[in-house]
């Protein structure tokens, strides 16, 4: 018989690798709250907040999220700025602007029920071939295969596959080669054990293949190179980024927030926060002119820099340069918002406003020479 595509191993040893792997799974699986369900929809939201997001992060939110929405209409009912008030601090935000869309798309095409069909899955707003696999062979058991970077990383072992596993070509092989190796009895088992497998065992660094069900088919393993596969991609050039923001504060310890939607506002995942701009030079004349071109407020006196933060998102190495602004009376912003600095309750702000935020209040609880 045929090797299965990237595996190289023959297709009569396929059905005992995997009962091998399925056994681990059974007894070894962490007990995780959306393993507990086939609620396409609790599984559909799992998968939107596990991408890029590590499991223990996500499960707080998981569980506050359903407690809001417990369902597809309350979800698509539901107000964009509160859906983003809950995903507040879990990152990349486009994919809660995604599911609320594709909430409301779910109760005017399809009923308020997850569509079954591959093809209307694919067609979600934020909902990809591999969204589409996980949640259409969880809840559903359609026979088909999912390709994360964790079940990559386990057939480019097991295969010994060098080159970078990305590459559109050998993506496209290596979802072939997924596909051919699924318990189409039972794929949504099958791809969760996959998964795990690449998350807890055959893992980016220091693979534990002494404890993998599946080793004895693993060709990296047995040349002795699994920890030098899958190939490392060519990192993308960090940018470094300097953001300047200005925090007023009035005697109440109020403060503004404002939303940009263009340019610098993409910095702060264009959510709420303090006026801000990306600089150069001198961040503290750079704000002065924003603030007076932008919201004609002219900075005069009583303007402090505060401690900077560091913030990563994605490939940018971002600097915040926060400056506090004493003023007697906050300045009227079309659009604004008046809140108690650091009291931002729902509303939806990013981590990097957390942090000016933060070292606003640090500096506030300075004592001050009279």
């Amino acid at each position: 018989m045929p090797p299965v595509s990237l595996l190289k191993i023959p297709q009569a040893e396929i059905p005992k690798l995997r009962r091998h792997l399925l056994a681990w799974f059974a007894k070894r699986k962490r007990d995780l709250p959306w393993r507990r369900t086939r609620d396409p929809y609790r599984i559909w939201i799992s998968e939107i907040m596990l991408q890029q997001t590590r499991v223990a992060a996500v499960i707080p939110y998981y569980e506050n999220f359903l407690a809001k929405f417990p369902t597809m209409q309350s979800l698509a009912r539901a107000r964009t700025e509160t859906v983003l008030g809950l995903w507040a601090g879990l990152g990349y935000y486009s994919r809660a602007r995604n599911l609320h869309r594709a909430a409301k798309e779910i109760v005017a095409l399809h009923g308020g029920h997850f569509p079954r069909d591959y093809e209307a899955t694919l067609a979600l707003p934020g909902v990809g071939r591999y969204t589409a696999a996980a949640v259409l062979s969880i809840a559903y058991d359609e026979p088909l295969a999912v390709l994360d970077g964790n079940v990559a990383r386990v057939i480019a072992r097991i295969g010994a596959v060098r080159g970078d596993l990305r590459a559109p070509a050998l993506w496209r092989e290596l979802e072939s080669t997924a596909q051919n190796l699924l318990a189409r009895r039972v794929p949504g088992d099958w791809n969760q054990a996959m998964m795990e497998l690449g998350a807890t065992v055959c893992t980016p660094k220091s693979p534990r293949c002494g404890e993998c069900s599946v080793a004895q088919w693993c060709r990296a393993r047995n040349l002795g190179v699994a920890e030098e596969l899958p190939s490392p991609r060519k990192k993308q050039t960090t940018q470094k980024v300097t953001l300047a923001a200005g925090v007023f504060l009035d005697p109440q310890g109020r403060t503004l927030l404002v939303r940009q939607t263009g340019g610098d506002g993409a910095l702060f995942s264009r959510m709420w926060q303090f006026p801000a701009l990306e600089v150069t030079a001198d961040p503290a004349s750079d704000l002065a002119r924003y603030l007076h071109e932008n919201f004609k407020i002219a900075v005069n006196g009583n303007v402090r820099q505060i401690e900077t933060a560091r913030h990563t998102v994605t490939f940018r190495d971002i600097r915040l340069v926060p400056f506090v602004i004493s003023v007697a009376r906050l300045p009227r912003i079309e659009g604004s918002r008046t809140v108690i600095l650091g009291r931002f309750g729902h509303l939806p702000i990013s981590n990097a406003t957390r942090k000016i935020a933060q070292s606003a209040l640090a500096d506030v609880a300075k004592p001050r020479n009279s």
